[in-house]
């Protein structure tokens, strides 16, 4: 996909340009403000009006579904709200939140607590997501509470039948995994017993669906959605990752992948190096590796932006931080703050954010 064109009609002139959050072959997703009656707002645009024409009757497909979901959802306080839909541009509230992979709730019995409650809501109105599985759908607010975003594959019913008890329960058992992953020791025997039994529709679909589904994406059109990574996360990011670590003055490489105007998916690498490390050298020494790693038919396209920094941030326990490199990457500098501890973190964070490099997605909020 090339650089986005001009904003839809039926929102020109409402709509401010931000950060780009999302690019696929399905829809474009970007932060910015929206004009209301009551004045602007910080608002998430979904468009299609760019997605390839041989993708085009999905997206739309998809596009109509998180339309009339969030017409019912976005007033549960649970979600967010819907403030315009048109033809091929949607825009949705912004919430204040960090998804869950980043957010990272360990031992947070009360955010989970809150995520049953909200699913509890959002059957009670009708609907099921349908893709709670993924961990960047689930949102961690400032106050601690769980919501919910991305209602793409949602559906609502008009009745409690089979079909919805089914749905609603694979959200269910969804949360429980995420539960599960963070705060194992507050699952209930009822939700432990949850986790242990898949519906009978899921096992069929995972013996048979998912493999041609997983061939068709992975094999044949090289989709992934590694938290929205792509291919070039998958397939690229390690590559280039174990070269870099072969320079004698690199310690730690850490890439991350961020959603670009122009080119769809850029690559972000973090080099973590002694005194004297350029970009200039870094990127040189990529572009010489040996012929036996990386031939010009095989070579990964180099990242968009390589920072080299004298210390990657990391947990007491020596992980490197690397949702915060992320937010970094995508200039989501603002959520950063509330996931800082120490002032040795926030002194860390502070020197890579004064050198780095996407500057190009760049809003003031």
């Amino acid at each position: 996909m090339t650089a986005m064109a001009a904003l839809p009609v039926e929102i020109a002139g409402r709509w401010t340009s931000g950060v780009v959050l999302k690019r696929d072959l399905l829809s474009s997703v970007e932060r910015g403000r929206f004009a209301t009656p009551s004045g602007d707002v910080e608002a998430v645009l979904r468009r299609i009006d760019e997605v390839p024409w041989w993708s085009f009757v999905l997206a739309r497909h998809l596009f109509a579904r998180e339309r009339r979901t969030l017409a019912v959802a976005g007033g549960l306080g649970i979600a967010p709200p819907l403030l315009f839909a048109g033809r091929h541009a949607l825009v949705r509230g912004w919430i204040d939140g960090l998804p869950l992979h980043i957010a990272k709730p360990h031992g947070e019995r009360g955010y989970f607590g809150s995520a049953k409650a909200a699913l509890r809501k959002l059957h009670r109105a009708g609907i099921c997501h349908n893709d709670l599985a993924k961990e960047q759908n689930w949102l961690r607010g400032p106050d601690g509470r769980a919501y919910l975003t991305d209602f793409q594959l949602a559906a609502r019913f008009s009745r409690r039948s089979w079909l919805f008890r089914i749905a609603a329960y694979e959200d269910l058992r969804h949360l429980l995994k995420h539960k599960r992953r963070y705060a194992p020791e507050a699952l209930t025997p009822a939700e432990r017993h949850v986790l242990a039994k898949k519906s009978v529709p899921t096992r069929i679909w995972m013996a048979t669906g998912k493999k041609v589904y997983y061939w068709i994406t992975r094999d044949l059109l090289r989709f992934t959605d590694r938290e929205g990574g792509g291919p070039r996360l998958v397939y690229d990011a390690p590559r280039i990752a174990a070269r870099l670590e072969t320079h004698p003055q690199v310690r730690e490489t850490v890439i991350v992948a961020f959603p670009d105007r122009r080119a769809g998916t850029g690559l972000y690498a973090f080099v973590e190096g002694g005194p004297g490390l350029t970009e200039e050298s870094l990127r040189a020494f990529i572009a010489v590796a040996p012929e036996s790693e990386m031939t010009s038919e095989t070579a990964p396209k180099p990242p968009e932006h390589l920072q080299v920094i004298e210390e990657l941030p990391r947990r007491a326990s020596g992980e490197v931080r690397s949702e915060i490199l992320q937010l970094i990457a995508m200039n989501q500098v603002d959520l950063i703050d509330p996931l800082l501890a120490s002032e040795q973190e926030r002194s860390v964070v502070g020197r890579i954010l004064a050198d780095r490099r996407n500057l190009r997605d760049r809003f003031a909020f």
